[in-house]
């Protein structure tokens, strides 16, 4: 019996931009990855959870890249199943959605109070993907009025209820929400942001799936069991991901009841993005630039005592993508300045928070006139 064989991606956030670097020529390279993978006869059927693009709106190079992607997947004959994320437009994502199933890519649709599976086969039998799309309690509780949805847990713990599941069958779901199991951290990175935990979604609601596909944290993990599962992110979008490497889980469903087969498939970036740490001048000699690829995206630690005016362009010479400078030495030691304070910023105002919290979650700003009612409201509130 030949078992069916799942390849788990999320977070491309296609069209993002690190650092202002443009991400589109590294996003081409690891997507190429993934179409070779799907050539390769490895792989049954790729889903995809969430955050396809890196905003609601994404530019016509993003849309122009997904298309190929999209293309080069239906040329292989694996069936796909894609979800939108918090950064993408449920509209936009299931646009031609019934043109596009016939060819085997299943764009999951805005979401009516109803979800239907995606039915795949192996010599096992049948394989229900069930695609649930970002959401908040409130789209919840507009589709299913009668449910409890004081929280997310509450309101998914409803919504997966209401799904017709068969027991009797495998059953994978595809999601993208911040997910949390009891007794278990989960290690987050500087590209995502949540408001106290208050969006998290208990991992035991998805205790009917023999296994949960997983996005919104860009750090691969599992989830309170190895079947609940980060994929993370495509590549590393944030200087807190510097120190582990990207991976796809390719993962062997068995019989009903058995535990799948996971294995990690590597992601092997255009460019890497490390730190590097010393004097200004050890930094570009010959041996340090040559010892590494000197086209990764770099984040620089200076630890010379004097500020070098021209250090930007003078590292640029032998490394074209610095990303950022900052400098670790008794001084700013003395002050308390954080060496990654271009990747972690210093302490954020309520309004700037609650303006981050908002923009990833919906993949657009706040307006001018929301603005306004939030700083309105938040006066209110430092007066009580």
């Amino acid at each position: 019996m030949v078992p069916l064989r799942l390849l788990h991606l999320a977070d491309l956030h296609i069209g993002k931009r690190v650092c202002d670097f443009p991400m589109l020529e590294d996003q081409r390279h690891a997507l190429s990855q993934v179409l070779d993978l799907l050539r390769g006869g490895s792989v049954d059927a790729l889903l995809v959870a969430g955050d396809l693009y890196d905003k609601s709106q994404p530019s016509s190079e993003a849309v122009a890249l997904v298309d190929w992607f999209l293309s080069g997947v239906a040329a292989t004959g694996v069936p796909a199943i894609v979800i939108p994320g918090n950064h993408d437009s449920a509209e936009r994502v299931a646009y031609a959605g019934s043109l596009l199933a016939r060819q085997g890519i299943h764009m999951a649709p805005a979401f009516d109070g109803n979800i239907e599976p995606v039915v795949l086969h192996d010599e096992l039998g049948p394989v229900h993907v069930w695609p649930i799309p970002y959401l908040h309690p409130a789209t919840i509780r507009h589709f299913l009025p009668d449910a409890k949805t004081d929280t997310y847990t509450d309101a998914f713990r409803s919504l997966v209820s209401s799904l017709p599941l068969d027991a009797g069958v495998r059953n994978v779901a595809v999601v993208h929400q911040f997910v949390t199991a009891a007794g278990c951290t989960v290690e987050r990175s500087d590209s995502e942001v949540s408001v106290g935990g208050l969006d998290n979604v208990d991992a035991s609601v998805f205790d009917p799936f023999d296994y949960v596909a997983l996005g919104h944290i860009h750090r691969p993990q599992r989830v309170g069991r190895d079947t609940v599962r980060y994929a993370g992110s495509l590549l590393k979008y944030s200087l807190s991901e510097a120190d582990y490497d990207k991976s796809m889980p390719l993962v062997t469903l068995g019989p009903k009841g058995e535990e799948p087969d996971i294995e990690l498939v590597p992601v092997r970036p255009l460019h890497d993005l490390r730190r590097i740490r010393g004097p200004l001048d050890k930094l570009l000699s010959p041996e340090v630039v040559g010892a590494q690829d000197a086209n990764d995206y770099l984040h620089v630690v200076l630890t010379d005592e004097n500020v070098e005016v021209n250090a930007m362009a003078r590292l640029r010479d032998a490394y074209p993508n610095v990303m950022s400078i900052t400098y670790d030495n008794a001084r700013t030691r003395a002050a308390g300045v954080r060496t990654d304070a271009a990747d972690a910023p210093a302490e954020a105002s309520p309004l700037e928070l609650f303006s981050r919290f908002y923009e990833e979650q919906n993949g657009l700003p706040l307006s001018e006139t929301q603005l306004k009612i939030v700083r309105e409201e938040l006066k209110g509130i430092e007066a009580m």
